[in-house]
């Protein structure tokens, strides 16, 4: 097998004039040949997504209330699409399949995949193109992880002429339940696709036209990124360039298959392209901050002495379900930063069981941390970057909280008050856009 495998994410497939202009860009090119379609997305600002409806719908269902309203806007909003296309899509049918099956879940999984599975149904008549159900062919094991199986049983159904259609965002369990990957999702389903069928290039068509070196948001004129890796995309996912699911990274590293981020609404940009290894024309290829972290400070004299200090420290952490982010440490120092949402009630109790633990001689929380990374694999071939860092900091008049960076030396990671993020956020832009 080879070819193309197209995602395209729910603003362009919102409408049947969106639909049209998808099967333009897949028309265009006769490699694009594996289509992996979201649910709708909105059509204007006011407008609802399909999987917020179905969603709507299995909440109504499980308090055993009335959910014929959702279920009218879902029908109309397929049958409008396949009236204005000229397609025979027997939604009445689909959607009482759906009645039938959804009260036998009570988890939101399969009614929140049915938006995928319609469209997709639509889509491939559509095209003239064979429809896969993902819950076929994408399993997850007992844990809920993806089973690398999924790849050869996929692999062996898209084999042969023509066009493949494989809805995003779902797959199923060992015991056959339908079980979706986290929002966005449908990201991932297009690199499992990619990798099964052997795919020269994985194209990600959306509504922007790559990754910028910053959040346009905040730094409106940002430069976009033309190039970048596996790994550096994975860092600045991670804090917060929300552009791609960062988990869509795992199926195609391996095989280095490559993934163009387009613009469906631009589809003669270039994009951005993500690959396993790059030639560095400046040292930082971007910058990306989040808020909503907490520091825990801890200090004790001597405590570089006390042997299984940080393990216990740890175990606190794990008692409650806590993972940390970053641990910077002093000889009489210790601090684990951690997410809100992790931390959540716990933080009284945490402190407590740090205090059991270890008897510190202070223990404090220090909440309303932002954290921004800065990344780039160039920089370990360069000196001064800490410095211009610390140096864009300073000039802006912005306090340093912690500052840390990887083993790899491919991201320094600083945190800042939330409230100085953004102007933090533009003042490292600025000392690194024309850094060479």
């Amino acid at each position: 097998m080879s070819g193309i495998t197209c995602k395209f994410g729910g603003t362009s497939l919102a409408d049947a004039a969106c639909v049209r202009n998808v099967e333009k860009i897949i028309r265009a090119n006769p490699a694009r040949r594996f289509i992996v379609p979201s649910a709708p997305g909105k059509r204007f600002a006011e407008d609802k997504k399909v999987t917020d409806l179905l969603l709507a719908w299995h909440s109504l269902v499980t308090q055993k209330l009335d959910a014929s309203q959702p279920i009218a806007m879902i029908r109309e909003r397929y049958a409008e699409i396949a009236r204005e296309l000229g397609v025979k899509f027997d939604v009445e049918k689909e959607l009482a399949e759906i009645i039938r099956v959804a009260p036998q879940f009570d988890g939101p999984d399969y009614m929140a995949s049915r938006g995928e599975y319609l469209n997709g149904r639509l889509i491939a008549e559509y095209l003239g193109a064979t429809f896969i159900d993902a819950a076929d062919f994408i399993k997850f094991d007992d844990e809920g992880m993806l089973n690398p199986v999924s790849y050869d049983l996929l692999g062996a159904r898209l084999e042969g002429p023509g066009l493949f259609v494989v809805p995003g965002f779902y797959g199923s369990m060992p015991n056959g339940r339908v079980k979706t990957f986290s929002r966005g999702g449908s990201d991932v389903t297009g690199s499992i696709v990619a990798r099964a069928s052997e795919s020269e290039l994985y194209e990600n068509w959306t509504d922007v036209s790559g990754f910028r070196m910053a959040d346009p948001r905040i730094v409106p004129d940002a430069k976009l990124i033309e190039e970048i890796t596996y790994a550096e995309l994975r860092e600045l996912s991670y804090m917060g360039a929300q552009v791609l699911h960062d988990e869509a990274i795992f199926p195609v590293r391996e095989p280095g298959i490559p993934i163009n981020i387009r613009n469906a609404n631009a589809p003669g940009d270039p994009g951005t392209i993500i690959v396993s290894k790059r030639v560095a024309s400046s040292p930082v290829v971007g910058i990306a901050g989040r808020k909503g972290f907490t520091m825990i400070n801890i200090e004790k004299t001597l405590m570089n002495k006390e042997r299984g200090f940080g393990r216990r420290v740890l175990s606190v952490l794990e008692e409650y379900g806590i993972s940390f982010e970053h641990m910077p440490t002093g000889i009489d120092t210790i601090s684990l930063i951690v997410r809100d949402d992790e931390l959540a009630q716990h933080g009284v109790a945490v402190l407590r069981g740090i205090e059991r633990a270890v008897q510190p001689d202070r223990v404090i929380l220090a909440p309303g941390l932002a954290l921004i990374a800065t990344v780039g694999q160039g920089m370990i071939h360069h000196i001064g970057a800490a410095g211009r860092l610390c140096t864009a900091m300073a000039d802006a008049k912005i306090n340093l909280r912690v500052i840390n960076q990887g083993s790899s030396e491919m991201n320094i990671i600083v945190g800042v008050e939330e409230n100085d993020l953004e102007a933090a956020v533009r003042a490292i832009y600025e000392a690194f856009k024309s850094w060479q």
